[in-house]
Protein backbone atom coordinates (compact mmCIF):
# COMPACT_ATOMS: atom_id res chain seq x y z
CA UNK A 1 0.00 0.00 0.00
CA UNK A 2 1.65 3.48 -1.17
CA UNK A 3 2.46 5.59 1.75
CA UNK A 4 0.47 9.31 1.74
CA UNK A 5 2.87 11.83 0.81
CA UNK A 6 2.84 14.61 3.49
CA UNK A 7 3.26 18.10 1.91
CA UNK A 8 5.32 20.61 3.97
CA UNK A 9 3.95 23.68 4.49
CA UNK A 10 5.75 26.65 3.09
CA UNK A 11 7.13 29.56 3.86
CA UNK A 12 4.73 32.12 4.42
CA UNK A 13 2.35 29.23 5.72
CA UNK A 14 4.51 28.63 8.51
CA UNK A 15 4.68 32.21 9.18
CA UNK A 16 1.17 32.83 9.16
CA UNK A 17 0.61 30.62 11.61
CA UNK A 18 2.94 31.50 13.91
CA UNK A 19 2.13 35.56 13.75
CA UNK A 20 -1.52 34.18 14.03
CA UNK A 21 -0.81 32.10 17.55
CA UNK A 22 0.89 35.07 19.29
CA UNK A 23 -2.01 37.56 18.14
CA UNK A 24 -4.69 35.09 19.15
CA UNK A 25 -3.50 34.61 22.17
CA UNK A 26 -2.25 38.46 23.07
CA UNK A 27 -5.66 39.81 22.02
CA UNK A 28 -7.80 36.99 24.01
CA UNK A 29 -5.78 37.78 27.50
CA UNK A 30 -4.48 41.20 26.28
CA UNK A 31 -1.86 40.35 29.54
CA UNK A 32 0.55 42.20 27.68
CA UNK A 33 -0.92 45.07 26.12
CA UNK A 34 -2.57 45.61 29.13
CA UNK A 35 0.54 45.53 31.60
CA UNK A 36 2.48 47.84 29.11
CA UNK A 37 -0.35 50.31 28.66
CA UNK A 38 -0.27 50.61 32.74
CA UNK A 39 3.45 50.86 32.38
CA UNK A 40 3.37 54.03 30.27
CA UNK A 41 0.37 55.68 32.01
CA UNK A 42 2.46 55.06 35.17
CA UNK A 43 5.57 57.25 33.80
CA UNK A 44 3.28 59.95 32.23
CA UNK A 45 2.40 60.26 35.87
CA UNK A 46 6.00 60.46 36.59
CA UNK A 47 6.96 62.66 34.18
CA UNK A 48 3.94 65.06 35.08
CA UNK A 49 5.65 65.05 38.76
CA UNK A 50 8.90 65.56 38.36
CA UNK A 51 7.72 68.53 35.69
CA UNK A 52 5.12 70.14 37.96
CA UNK A 53 7.55 72.58 39.24
CA UNK A 54 9.08 73.77 36.29
CA UNK A 55 8.99 77.53 35.63
CA UNK A 56 6.63 79.11 32.82
CA UNK A 57 9.51 79.57 30.40
CA UNK A 58 10.42 75.89 30.12
CA UNK A 59 10.08 75.33 27.04
CA UNK A 60 8.19 71.70 27.19
CA UNK A 61 8.66 71.46 22.86
CA UNK A 62 12.44 70.79 23.11
CA UNK A 63 12.41 68.20 25.54
CA UNK A 64 8.96 66.41 24.71
CA UNK A 65 10.46 64.01 21.60
CA UNK A 66 13.28 62.79 24.36
CA UNK A 67 10.50 62.10 27.03
CA UNK A 68 7.96 60.37 24.43
CA UNK A 69 11.12 58.00 23.26
CA UNK A 70 11.99 57.57 26.38
CA UNK A 71 8.47 56.02 27.29
CA UNK A 72 8.51 53.81 24.18
CA UNK A 73 11.60 52.54 24.71
CA UNK A 74 11.11 51.38 28.37
CA UNK A 75 7.46 50.42 27.79
CA UNK A 76 9.02 48.12 24.57
CA UNK A 77 11.64 46.57 27.05
CA UNK A 78 8.54 45.18 29.30
CA UNK A 79 6.40 43.99 26.20
CA UNK A 80 9.98 42.02 24.97
CA UNK A 81 10.48 40.92 28.55
CA UNK A 82 6.90 38.88 28.20
CA UNK A 83 7.07 38.32 24.22
CA UNK A 84 8.76 34.87 25.40
CA UNK A 85 6.71 34.27 28.77
CA UNK A 86 4.10 32.12 27.56
CA UNK A 87 6.94 29.87 25.21
CA UNK A 88 8.96 29.52 28.47
CA UNK A 89 6.43 28.27 30.80
CA UNK A 90 4.80 25.62 28.98
CA UNK A 91 7.77 24.33 27.05
CA UNK A 92 5.85 25.58 24.05
CA UNK A 93 9.91 27.17 21.78
CA UNK A 94 11.45 23.46 22.49
CA UNK A 95 8.06 22.49 20.49
CA UNK A 96 8.58 24.48 18.06
CA UNK A 97 12.04 23.86 17.27
CA UNK A 98 11.12 20.50 17.22
CA UNK A 99 8.98 21.55 13.97
CA UNK A 100 11.03 21.27 11.11
CA UNK A 101 10.55 24.77 9.73
CA UNK A 102 13.28 27.63 9.11
CA UNK A 103 14.54 29.37 12.29
CA UNK A 104 14.07 32.48 10.84
CA UNK A 105 10.31 32.28 10.06
CA UNK A 106 10.10 32.29 13.79
CA UNK A 107 11.91 35.09 14.41
CA UNK A 108 10.22 37.05 11.62
CA UNK A 109 6.66 36.36 13.14
CA UNK A 110 7.86 37.35 16.61
CA UNK A 111 9.36 40.47 15.71
CA UNK A 112 6.30 41.42 13.80
CA UNK A 113 4.13 40.36 16.74
CA UNK A 114 5.96 42.56 18.82
CA UNK A 115 5.78 45.41 16.28
CA UNK A 116 1.96 45.35 16.29
CA UNK A 117 1.67 44.98 20.46
CA UNK A 118 4.45 48.18 20.09
CA UNK A 119 2.24 50.09 18.00
CA UNK A 120 -1.28 49.66 19.65
CA UNK A 121 0.39 50.81 22.87
CA UNK A 122 1.74 53.65 20.99
CA UNK A 123 -1.60 54.60 18.90
CA UNK A 124 -3.16 55.01 22.54
CA UNK A 125 -0.02 56.56 24.92
CA UNK A 126 0.26 59.29 21.84
CA UNK A 127 -2.95 61.37 22.45
CA UNK A 128 -2.34 60.60 26.41
CA UNK A 129 1.72 62.36 26.33
CA UNK A 130 -0.22 65.23 23.81
CA UNK A 131 -2.83 65.67 26.32
CA UNK A 132 -0.59 65.57 29.53
CA UNK A 133 2.21 67.71 28.06
CA UNK A 134 1.42 69.61 24.92
CA UNK A 135 -1.77 71.08 25.21
CA UNK A 136 -0.80 74.06 26.62
CA UNK A 137 1.79 74.72 24.17
CA UNK A 138 1.54 75.14 20.15
CA UNK A 139 3.31 72.12 18.08
CA UNK A 140 4.85 73.25 14.49
CA UNK A 141 2.13 72.59 11.96
CA UNK A 142 4.65 69.63 11.00
CA UNK A 143 4.15 67.89 14.31
CA UNK A 144 1.65 65.08 12.02
CA UNK A 145 4.90 63.68 10.82
CA UNK A 146 5.78 61.99 14.02
CA UNK A 147 3.92 59.09 13.01
CA UNK A 148 7.14 58.35 10.59
CA UNK A 149 10.49 58.46 13.17
CA UNK A 150 7.59 56.34 15.98
CA UNK A 151 6.84 53.65 12.83
CA UNK A 152 10.92 53.58 11.49
CA UNK A 153 12.18 53.10 15.26
CA UNK A 154 9.22 50.97 16.57
CA UNK A 155 10.37 48.72 13.34
CA UNK A 156 14.12 48.53 14.70
CA UNK A 157 12.87 48.16 18.44
CA UNK A 158 10.90 44.98 17.52
CA UNK A 159 13.68 43.84 15.39
CA UNK A 160 16.73 43.52 17.47
CA UNK A 161 14.38 44.07 20.89
CA UNK A 162 13.30 39.85 19.13
CA UNK A 163 16.89 38.77 19.09
CA UNK A 164 17.77 39.89 22.50
CA UNK A 165 15.06 38.72 24.23
CA UNK A 166 15.63 35.14 22.93
CA UNK A 167 19.06 35.70 24.19
CA UNK A 168 18.31 36.54 27.42
CA UNK A 169 14.59 34.16 27.79
CA UNK A 170 16.52 31.26 30.17
CA UNK A 171 18.97 33.95 31.67
CA UNK A 172 18.97 34.50 35.73
CA UNK A 173 18.13 38.31 36.26
CA UNK A 174 16.57 38.41 32.38
CA UNK A 175 15.08 41.57 32.79
CA UNK A 176 18.40 43.38 33.80
CA UNK A 177 20.41 41.23 31.01
CA UNK A 178 17.70 42.57 28.35
CA UNK A 179 17.89 46.35 29.24
CA UNK A 180 21.93 46.03 29.71
CA UNK A 181 22.26 44.48 25.92
CA UNK A 182 19.22 46.16 24.45
CA UNK A 183 20.00 50.15 25.07
CA UNK A 184 23.34 50.60 24.16
CA UNK A 185 22.58 48.52 20.65
CA UNK A 186 19.64 50.79 20.30
CA UNK A 187 20.92 54.12 20.82
CA UNK A 188 21.88 54.98 17.16
CA UNK A 189 18.60 54.38 16.43
CA UNK A 190 17.07 56.33 19.50
CA UNK A 191 19.21 59.10 18.79
CA UNK A 192 18.51 59.47 15.14
CA UNK A 193 14.47 59.31 15.97
CA UNK A 194 14.75 61.89 18.89
CA UNK A 195 16.19 64.37 16.56
CA UNK A 196 13.50 63.68 13.81
CA UNK A 197 10.92 63.82 16.40
CA UNK A 198 12.17 67.05 17.93
CA UNK A 199 12.31 68.67 14.17
CA UNK A 200 8.52 68.13 13.52
CA UNK A 201 7.20 68.98 17.34
CA UNK A 202 9.45 72.04 17.77
CA UNK A 203 10.06 73.55 14.45
CA UNK A 204 13.05 73.57 12.85
CA UNK A 205 15.19 71.89 9.36
CA UNK A 206 12.70 69.45 8.16
CA UNK A 207 14.03 68.34 4.89
CA UNK A 208 17.41 68.86 6.23
CA UNK A 209 17.94 67.47 9.77
CA UNK A 210 14.69 65.15 9.77
CA UNK A 211 15.65 63.96 6.16
CA UNK A 212 19.02 62.87 7.62
CA UNK A 213 18.00 61.53 10.67
CA UNK A 214 15.25 59.35 9.18
CA UNK A 215 17.85 58.37 6.75
CA UNK A 216 19.81 56.97 10.06
CA UNK A 217 16.77 55.42 11.17
CA UNK A 218 16.32 53.42 8.10
CA UNK A 219 19.95 52.07 7.82
CA UNK A 220 20.17 50.90 11.26
CA UNK A 221 16.78 48.84 10.76
CA UNK A 222 17.81 47.84 7.60
CA UNK A 223 21.47 46.54 8.92
CA UNK A 224 20.57 45.23 12.17
CA UNK A 225 16.90 43.34 11.56
CA UNK A 226 18.70 41.94 8.40
CA UNK A 227 21.85 41.26 11.21
CA UNK A 228 19.21 39.83 13.42
CA UNK A 229 17.73 37.47 11.11
CA UNK A 230 20.43 35.88 9.90
CA UNK A 231 21.96 35.27 14.17
CA UNK A 232 18.46 33.83 14.76
CA UNK A 233 19.30 30.64 13.63
CA UNK A 234 22.23 30.29 15.63
CA UNK A 235 20.53 31.87 18.69
CA UNK A 236 17.29 30.17 19.18
CA UNK A 237 19.38 26.69 18.34
CA UNK A 238 22.02 27.27 21.40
Amino acid sequence: MARAHIRKPGTFAQYRTLLGKDLRREFRTKEMLTAMGIYALLVLVVYGAALSQTSHQFDILQMAAGLLWALVVFTSLLGLNRSFAHEQENACLEGILLVPLDRSVVFLAKATSNFIFLVVVEVVVLPLFYFFFLTTTQPADTWPLIAVPLLVGTVGIAGIGTLLATITVNSRGKDVLLAVLFIPLVFPLLYACVAASTVVLAGGDVEGVFGNALLLAGGYDVVMVLLSWVLYDFVISA
